[in-house]
Order: structure tokens, then sequence, then C-alpha cells
């Protein structure tokens, strides 16, 4: 048997050189103006942003703590900067269809100019316009047109009147109007006298009493048109006096606008809207409405409808608006119209129109958080909606919902020009682009954020740089060489290879804010390396309880795990478990069983659904193993299980695939395990072990165990060697492994490990094709050859008497067939 020697201790973590470094401390260093070790996701988002078709929005994935946000912010802001500002957007009364206000747009800053000008115009015209109708001018004209009137009434009815003397009859004026009735001596008849006339003077009056009503009739008529001229001329007065007023106070508005026609349009029909409801801007002493101590507002004329609602103002922008929305809901979005309650009635207008983030950001940039976006009702739709059309329509989205619909606005779509940016985690990212085919052609730009880059010099370089930066940004004590040289490893850490480097500088960040303060609390004017040392084991401590506990009842026997002494069938698997905050390393007992049957290998985890589907894998692969390596010349028939002990959560993952087989083969061969090593590591069909996860949290799992229960000198793990790589253990482990107490051992097939751990030689088959006797393979053939046989010879049926043969005793002798 070959000898393995474990890791040297330089082999378990990669140091940082303190002699890269030529500064004492990161206030010697310049601020960070760059992202780091993002080349693949920043050159996507600069395509991105320098594409202009509408399809090709970005979508930025990578995962929590990458800078995503702040560096997606940081580079929009940047080339925001020199693009030029969008137009104003503003929204106008609409004379033809009051329920559709129109849409306007301007240059920058001329949508707040308008608003102001319209809002200076109605109150210069309130203001003017009641004088001009209290002039005493105003009021000679219009006295003059009255007169007129007047006079020429009186004359047609004082004609009628004199006709009607001189017909012997007599003209009554009362309230309910003239009437031509028989008179006498100037004075209207009494019944009782008209009837006692003779008949021939009874039917003289009548006929005149027709012709006369005839001409009463004809006379007011002649007074009607009189007085619908009057009006006429009083209206056209009232315009005439109010345009006095009205094209001055409107004219520097015009000159304003002038090289808008649709501003233009609208201002002529504003004026003509004025003069058409003069009487709103006459003053008025209208009586106040009250029941009881309760009174009603008085009603004022609504002058609302000649404001302007600016809903998308870049007077104050420069550049292209960037607008981050962190509550996207649907009228965070798309605005909202508002209402006003008054008596438990609802009105609104269309001044009462709100802007969404869309109506800011249009013309620049909108970046929103995907899962935000999924999360609220009826906004991914839109969002889509607005992307394929082009443009921003504000609508009741509750509407079909309703049982009885309520009438509101519904205000001109707004064109809009946006380049949208997702921000989100990479299962977000494929659970769109796999489910909804519009959204491939939507958002074409994948921006994918890594998690690791190169430890090179130049990026641990751009560490210090960043160190430095959130120390000058944040107020934070500088660090020196040594505290830089601890953060870098930390980042190797966090990555978990010795030469990558963490891009989650979310955990970078934390790890030097915690450090400055231990360096605080300790008094130091510089933050070294046992200061992140400090905060790291700090951080550990505050959320390890989990991990304290599980390592107390593996101490008191509560949990079995033995790190000491020599059995067959079981040994210590490894595992890690990550309730979300931390994760950490937990050590299993795994045991296998072997006996006479033909149920094959039985995974009880498996059998009880405690299992998962890479798990169930990793066991039909440890079966292939088995069947190619020892059924050569016999079929395997046994029953074996394995079992993870004391563990009652869903196991999933193949790293303990080279376990359960050490297990299993020691059963088999009856070769005790030494438990006082950990396994861990994934095998392929060919018997070649595989990396996996965790290593460093699985090694150091197993460690505080072993310290636990006591250090024996004859401790380890036994790991993959392409995991060596990952390796970037607490200086504990270092420690005890550079004073004998613990070993880390790699392998790279399987047969090493099992060898480690029983001190026995596998073997290989010599030119018979036979293992060599003694060896662990000689020994699990003999056991299954042994296995099959015995399960042959149990199932075969008892002999029966032949020809010329005695019958065994108790048997019954078949008689022969007849031919």
């Amino acid at each position: 048997m070959p000898e393995y020697k474990p890791l040297p201790t330089d082999e378990l973590r990669r140091s940082c050189p303190l002699d890269i470094f030529s500064f004492k401390t990161t206030a010697e260093l310049p601020l960070l103006t760059e992202i780091i070790g993002q080349e693949r996701a920043l050159k996507s988002i600069e395509f991105g942003l320098g594409i202009t078709n509408n399809n090709y929005n970005i979508f930025v994935l990578g995962d929590t703590g990458t800078g995503k946000d702040t560096t997606v912010a940081g580079i929009v802001e940047e080339k925001a900067k020199k693009e030029p500002c969008p137009e104003d957007w503003c929204y106008v009364f609409n004379f033809d269809d009051p329920d559709c206000p129109k849409a306007v747009n301007l240059p920058p800053g001329k949508g707040s100019a308008l608003a102001a000008g319209m809002d200076e115009l109605i109150g210069a015209l309130r203001r003017d316009i009641p004088k001009v109708f209290e002039s005493k001018d105003y009021e000679r004209h219009r006295d003059e047109i009255l007169d007129g009137q007047q006079e020429r009434t009186r004359a047609i009815f004082s004609r009628l009147e004199q006709k009607t003397l001189e017909k012997g009859l007599y003209l009554k004026k009362s309230a309910s109007g003239l009437s031509v009735m028989p008179g006498k001596n100037g004075k209207a008849m009494s019944q009782e006298e008209f009837d006692a006339l003779p008949k021939e003077k009874r039917d003289e009056i009548d006929a005149a009493l027709h012709i006369m009503q005839d001409k009463l009739s004809d006379a007011i008529r002649e007074a009607r048109a009189i007085e619908k001229e009057t009006k006429e001329r009083v209206v056209a007065l009232d315009r005439e006096v109010v345009q006095y007023v009205v094209n001055p106070l409107m004219h520097e508005i015009f000159e304003t606008f002038k090289e808008f026609p649709t501003v233009i349009e609208y201002l002529n029909r504003v004026k003509a809207n004025i003069l058409d409801n003069i009487d709103d801007f006459r003053p008025k002493e209208e009586a106040q409405l009250s029941f009881g101590a309760f009174k009603l507002p008085t009603r004022e004329p609504a002058f609302e409808r000649y404001r302007v609602n600016v809903i998308i103002n870049n007077k104050e922008t420069r550049g292209a608006p960037v607008v981050f929305e962190t509550n996207p809901t649907y009228y965070n979005l798309f605005g909202r119209i508002e209402y006003r309650v008054q008596f438990g009635v609802a009105t609104t207008d269309f001044t009462m129109i709100k802007q969404g983030s869309i109506h800011k950001a249009n013309g620049g940039y909108l970046i929103v958080n995907a899962l935000d976006v999924l999360k609220n009702i009826f906004v991914y739709d839109s969002i889509k909606r607005m992307i394929k059309n082009g443009e921003v329509r504000m609508e009741d989205v509750w509407e079909q919902y309703r049982l009885v619909s309520s009438a509101t606005l519904k205000p001109e779509a707004i064109p809009v020009n946006i380049k949208l940016i997702l921000i989100g985690e990479p299962f977000i990212y494929y659970l769109l682009y796999n489910v909804d085919r519009e959204y491939r052609k939507l958002f074409k730009v994948k921006a994918d954020f890594d998690n690791v880059m190169p430890r090179d010099e130049a990026n641990i370089h751009k560490y210090a740089s960043f160190i430095a930066t959130r120390c000058k940004e944040e107020g934070l004590l500088p660090f020196d060489c040594g505290g830089v040289a601890g953060v870098v490893e930390y980042g190797a850490r966090l990555a978990a290879h010795k030469d990558k480097l963490t891009s989650r500088f979310n955990e970078i960040k934390n790890v030097i804010v915690e450090a400055s303060y231990w360096a605080g609390v300790e008094g130091s004017r510089t933050v070294s390396a046992r200061h992140i040392d400090r905060a790291d084991a700090e951080r550990v401590y505050r959320h390890s309880k989990i991990e304290d506990k599980l390592r107390d009842y593996i101490k008191d026997d509560t949990l079995m795990v033995d790190t000491d002494g020599r059995v067959a069938g079981q040994i210590n698997g490894m595992a890690v478990l990550d309730p979300g905050d931390y994760a950490f390393g937990k050590p299993s007992r795994i045991t296998a069983r072997t006996y006479m049957g033909d149920a094959g290998i039985v995974n009880i985890e498996r059998e009880v659904k405690m299992s998962g589907k890479i798990h169930n894998k990793a066991l039909m692969i440890l079966t292939s193993f088995l069947g190619e390596r020892y059924a050569r010349g016999f079929p395997i028939t046994l029953s074996a299980s394995i079992c993870f002990e004391q563990l009652y959560d869903e196991i999933e993952g193949d790293s303990a695939t080279c376990t359960e087989v050490y297990a299993l083969l020691s059963s088999l061969a009856d070769a005790p395990i030494d438990q006082g090593f950990a396994v861990t590591g994934s095998m392929n069909q060919l018997g070649e072990v595989q990396p996996i996860g965790g290593v460093n949290e699985k090694i150091e799992g197993f460690f505080d165990v072993c310290k636990a229960k006591g250090l024996t000198g004859r401790q380890g793990v036994i790991i993959p060697r392409r995991n060596v790589r990952n390796l970037m253990l607490k200086a504990e482990v270092i420690d005890a492994v550079k004073e004998g107490k613990f070993a880390v051992y790699p392998i790279d097939r399987m047969d090493e490990g099992l060898e480690i751990l029983t001190g026995m030689t596998m073997g290989e088959r010599g030119a018979k094709g036979e293992y060599p006797e003694g060896t662990i393979n000689f020994l699990v053939e003999k056991r299954l050859h042994s296995l099959a046989k015995s399960l042959k010879e149990f199932g075969r049926p008892p002999a029966t008497k032949k020809a010329g043969l005695p019958v065994a005793s108790g048997d019954k002798a078949e008689e022969p067939k007849k031919g």
C-alpha cells in the first residue's frame, strides 16, 4: 500500500503577500473610480445603452451583493449627463370632449412657462373683466342700447294703444301680459255692460277685437325681435369690451408660443371659450344656501379648464432623466387620476392627473427590480404593452373588476422613449426567458454579473482602492497593509477559491465597517489583520447558535458521531447546513449493512422519500460501480441498506457518494474504518473522485467536533484532490495541522480513501483476473460470491426420485405418465 501524505499547511490557505503593497495605510490611496471584476457585464450594459432599438432593453442579473444596483445607476447616470434633455408634456382641457384631456409637448422648461402664463392670464382676466363691466363707459353704452330698446318698444305699444282707443276698445296690462277688451270712456267694459249692448253693437266690437288682437300679436312679435336684437347688441358689446381686455393680455402668451402650432390652436380655443362664457367673469352676489347651522359653499365658475397640468417638467433636468423606482406599483409607474370628494360625491378633472415614474423617465432611463415588478399586479403586462406600443396610457385598471362602471377621464396617451433596465436574480431571468416568449423580444440584452474574479495583483490593488474609498466615504479608520491583506484573504474565502476573489462587495463592505469598529474599540488608529479576524469571528459568533447547539449534542452523545476507534460498515460523512445567514459544516454518521437477499442496495432515505434526485442518482452510480468491478463472473445478489443516522431532513447532493461506497465495502469486507476520519467527495462510475462544494465549512465543522471531543493526533478528513484549490481554512485548523493534531488528505480515486480509512490494500486483478488474497477487493468479491451462492442454494428446489432411485423420506413418487 502506498504511503499517503496529508497536505502541508501552505496548501490549506493562500496568504496575501504584503510586499506587493507600496503604501503604509489606505489613506494614501486615491478613490476608486471604476467597477471591479465585471468586464462582461459592463460590456453588455454599454451595448444595451448604446443601441437605440426599443426592443433592446436590459436585464441585469447576478447574485445579491455583487453591486448590480450601484453599478447600473452609476453607469446610466454618467451616460445620461451627456444626452439631450427630453421634452415637457402637459395635459390641457379638451373643449370638444372634456373627458379626454389632450396631451401637448413642449421643449424643456416651456411646459411650466405655459402653465404659469395661463395662471397669470386667468388671474388677470378675473381681475380686469369685472372692472370693465363696472366702468361708467360700459354702463353708458349698455344703457344706450337698453334705452333704445325701451323707446322703440314703448312707441310700438303706444301706437297700438291709440288704435285700440280709436276703435272703442281698451288695452289691458296685467301680470300675465297684454290683452284687448271692450272699452268705454277709456276704461274696460264689464261683462254686464257688454251683454246689455245691442247685438249689432256687440258684433261690431267682436270684429274690432279680432282685428286688434292680430295687431297686438304683431306688436308683441316686433317687441321680441327688438329685445333679441338688443341682447345681441349687448352680447356684441360685452365681447367687444372683453376683447379689449383679453387681446392685450393674451398677445404676450401668443407671441411666446407662436412657434408651436398645437399650443396656438389651444390658445385660440381658450380665447373663444372665454368670449363664449363671459358671464363667468361678471361680478356675482349669490345667496349662500344653508340647512340650519350647516352652510353649503357657493359654487364658483370652473376656471380650472383654462389651467395647464404639466405632467412632465424637465425645467431643472440636466441631460436625460434617470429614475430608480423602488416601489413599482401600477400607479407609481403609470400615474393616477386623483379625486376630490364633497358631500359624498367624487369628482375629478384633468388638473388632478398625476405623473408616474414612466413619465419622469420619458426620454431617459427607468431602473426597476424584476421581482418587485412581478409581485405587483398589472405591472408586468402593462410594461410590455408600453414598450410594444411606444406610449404610456393612464387607465383605471380596476374598472373591469367593478360591478358598476364609474365615469372617469381618458387622458390622451403620451409617446414614450425609454430604455428599461430590470435588475434581478438569475432564476427570474431564466424563468421569464423560458416561460414568456414576448420577454425574449423586448429584453434582448443580458448583463450577467459574476460573483468572483481572478485573484491577480491588479485586482488585489483594486481591492485596496475599494477599501480606501469606503473608508473615506464612510469615515472609517484607514487600513494598513496587513488589514488589506486580511480583506483579500477574506474575499478569497467567500469565493471559495485560492485563485479567485469575491465580487460580492456588499459582504466586503460589511467586514470593512465591522473591522474598523473593532479597531476603534481597541483604540487603534489603523485597521490591521487581527481586526479582520476579530470581525469575522464576532460575525460567526452572532450567527452560530445553531451550529453550537448541534456541536453540544454531538459532544454529549445525543447525536452519535465517533471521532476515535474502528468500526466496520460505519463512517463519518460531512454536510453543509445553510439556514440562510450563515453556512457551517456538520458531520453525521453513515452506516451500511449487507446480508443475503436480492433486494439490491436500499437507500433508506430514498425509501421514505427523504432524499433528492441528485442523491438518488449518486446511489445509482454506486450500484453501477459495484457491478462493473465485482460482477464479472457471477451476478451480484445481495441486500444492503445505507442510512444517514439521526438525520431528519431531506438529503440532497452527491457529495456523500464516496462515503456511502466506503461504508458498503467496509461492511462487505468486514474491514473496520477509522472513526477519526470524515469523508466527502462525489464519485463517477469509473471510481474517480469529483469535487464538491462547501469544502472549507465541512473540514472546519468536523475539526470543531474533534476539538470538542478531544484531538488525538490521528484525526483528519479526506477530500477530493480537485478541491485543494478551494481551501481557505481558518487559522485554528492550520495551526492544528502544523502541530500534527489534524490532517487533510486529498485523493483522486475512491480506492485511495478506503486504504487510508482501513489501513488495508485495495488490490488489483492479476493476470488470471483475481484479486490478491487479503486485499479489500478480494474480501468484497469473496463475500459477494458467497452471498450469491448461498442465495442460489437456498432457493434450489428439494431433490426428487429418478427412475430406479428411492424417494426421500416424506416425499411421494410421481407416477409415470402414460404415452
